[in-house]
């Protein structure tokens, strides 16, 4: 279907591209993008994604919005307090796009629901702020082979990489297990800033837009280091290892069912 005069004029800028065009904006309506925690990462994925035109995105999350979140959550205003978040995400991407459709699930990831979760969707973004989480969500989308852009944050850094399955390295590849619980302090324990998850999220929603046009240089076997105190990036390469219990040549990793290693309660 054509874009309408609307859509023409709201996405003029990105239109003008070479690299989108008419043909590249339809693609971007067309297209379906998960994003898995509406929190510091996943308020300007979700944000910047809504705005390009993606035509149907997902809001992942169980909680409700704190005053504590409003430093770095930017999906959500002081009047939201208390509400879900997927309920405050929602509105936010509507008020900003009314265009795309915003489908909403204020479930927790669990073995259970993953894979049902993440179905149909082109690409999932990980803004999660939990290891177990991480985890499944890598393990999900390597099963499925759907890609998968990884984020995460703290105090003042940040890493990223893409995870294509079965075309390169996953989060398992780097680090083939969870941390034991309490071994890594999370941002309510050091802080985090909260412009560090903004830069971050911006930059997760820019690989995902770029994977769905099919256009530049993507993160797939890079890991993405950015040091906000010396405004600095730097790259390590990373490899897919043929021992990954998820990708590798003998996984023992095969489903999310009985016998999967969760750690992540109830």
């Amino acid at each position: 279907m054509a874009l309408t005069g609307g859509e023409l004029k709201r996405y003029n800028r990105q239109l003008i591209l070479r690299e989108v065009g008419e043909e590249g904006q339809e693609r971007l309506r067309r297209a379906r993008v998960l994003v898995v925690g509406a929190g510091g990462l996943g308020s300007p994925a979700a944000y910047y994604l809504a705005a390009a035109g993606i035509g149907t995105l997902g809001i992942v999350d169980s909680d409700r919005v704190d005053l504590s979140n409003l430093q770095r959550q930017i999906l959500h205003r002081t009047e939201d307090l208390g509400r879900p978040k997927v309920e405050s995400a929602s509105r936010a991407l509507r008020a900003l796009n009314p265009l795309i459709e915003v489908k909403t699930y204020p479930i927790k990831l669990t073995p259970a629901n993953a894979m049902e979760t993440i179905q149909g969707y082109d690409v999932v973004i990980d803004a999660v702020d939990n290891f177990p989480a991480r985890f499944l969500l890598n393990d999900a989308c390597v099963l499925a082979g759907i890609p998968l852009v990884e984020g995460g944050v703290l105090r003042w850094e940040g890493i990223m990489m893409t995870v294509l399955p079965r075309r390169g390295a996953c989060y398992r590849c780097l680090f083939p297990e969870p941390p034991p619980a309490g071994g890594v302090p999370g941002a309510g324990e050091v802080g985090v800033m909260g412009a560090i998850p903004g830069v971050l999220g911006v930059l997760q929603a820019l690989e995902a837009i770029k994977l769905i046009l099919g256009v530049g240089e993507g993160l797939a076997g890079r890991l993405l280091l950015f040091d906000g105190l010396t405004t600095s990036f730097r790259e390590v390469a990373i490899e897919r290892d043929p021992a990954c219990p998820v990708c590798g040549s003998s996984p023992r990793i095969t489903s999310l069912g009985p016998g999967y290693p969760w750690e992540g309660g109830d």
